[in-house]
């Protein structure tokens, strides 16, 4: 499957942005989706996944009660809506997906090009 990754831009903090992740196939029932990021100079970090069923959600610690991810009623995108951003949000932000769900472990098997979100007054 392929993805691409959109909605990247420059916000300022406690600003609202919402990142979308087209896919190629339908993902309901095949595939759980994630959202990773990567900052200037620092490894690739876990932000969110959803689950094969869209059941169950998973977020890393630093985004909980911001970020909500979710897929589209087509499905064929998944999405992070991003609340209350903070300057540390600043990254390039890709949307990940797989059969199996890896949740943090970043060894998902398929990955969009990546969008840069910065937050930044």
């Amino acid at each position: 499957v392929q993805l691409q990754a959109s909605g990247g831009g420059v916000v300022q903090p406690g600003g609202s942005l919402r990142l979308s992740c087209a896919t190629s196939a339908r993902i309901r029932g095949k595939y759980a989706m994630g959202w990773f990021r990567q900052s200037q100079g620092k490894n690739r970090e876990f932000v969110a996944a959803i689950s094969v069923s869209g059941a169950s959600t998973h977020y890393a610690d630093s985004v909980k009660g911001r970020f909500t991810i979710s897929r589209d009623s087509t499905e064929t995108s998944a999405h992070l809506q991003m609340n209350s951003l903070k300057p540390e949000d600043t990254a390039v932000y890709y949307c990940a997906a797989d059969p199996i769900y890896y949740t943090e472990n970043p060894v998902w098997d398929y990955w969009g090009q990546g969008t840069l979100v910065t937050v930044s007054s």
